[in-house]
């Protein structure tokens, strides 16, 4: 995991328009992709589990519910909202039980996204990953479908910043670690707190419904949310971003 924010060369500004659409021909010069439900199909896993074990423990909450409330936030922010409306702290316990079954539960159930390492294989634009995950799941989810050693180190969680999505911190953090101009990037989304924080850091955003977590009505969100397309499939990119292959 990068350490030093490094942001020299990190320029916050819209890249210049003409009837919507960017100038430059060679747009994006980065692409941002999140990592669960982008990169792995994960989401419906994670959020299965805490449903479960937030509801072992008397915090009764089905999985729909902790897609639409938690799905693209930091761990610590879905701790607090809980605490918040629970009344009382969440016990050690879960943090362990929940670590261990989402370790046992990659090992068996956890997929790659559909055409994610062929559009990486024909990619020529710069590429990382930005995650609300902690660095310990980050890291094992993307070993965990063989994608880790594609993207390190340019593997950022948002634990390193300050705030979490819909915070724009951790994209920022990632074009200053790439040094590219936040106007160059493209960000790769599926969560609506994350689209809000790829348009709050400067960015322009897809979004993305290839996962199982995605329910009817989600494209809709993202597109609610600002983002720019909403794709299904990696293989709509080649033809919405020429210029990155």
């Amino acid at each position: 995991m990068p350490h030093d924010p490094e942001a020299a060369g990190m320029v916050l500004h819209r890249p210049a328009m003409r009837d919507g659409q960017v100038l430059s021909q060679n747009w994006p010069g980065l692409i941002i992709f999140d990592c669960d439900g982008v990169l792995i199909d994960s989401e419906i896993v994670v959020c299965r589990l805490t449903a479960e074990e937030f509801t072992r423990l008397g915090y009764r909450v089905s999985t729909e519910e902790v897609i639409a409330r938690f799905a693209g936030r930091p761990e610590r922010e879905m701790i607090a909202d809980v605490e918040a409306d629970w009344g009382r702290p969440v016990p050690e316990a879960f943090f362990t039980r929940i670590r261990a079954r989402v370790e046992q539960a990659y090992a068996t159930e956890l997929e790659i996204m559909p055409g994610i390492a062929d559009l990486l294989d024909s990619l020529r634009a710069a590429v990382c990953v930005a995650s609300s995950a902690y660095p310990a799941k980050l890291k094992l989810g993307l070993d965990t479908v063989g994608l880790y050693k594609r993207f390190a180190p340019n593997v950022v969680s948002a634990s390193l910043v300050a705030q979490g999505k819909p915070a724009p911190d951790v994209f920022i953090y990632a074009a200053g670690w790439m040094r590219a101009p936040t106007a160059d990037c493209l960000v790769i989304e599926d969560s609506v707190p994350g689209v809000r924080a790829a348009l709050a850091a400067g960015m322009r955003v897809f979004g993305f419904t290839g996962g199982r977590h995605c329910a009817p009505g989600h494209r809709e969100r993202l597109l609610e949310a600002g983002a720019e397309q909403v794709i299904e499939s990696f293989s709509d990119l080649r033809h919405l971003i020429p210029a990155a292959f």
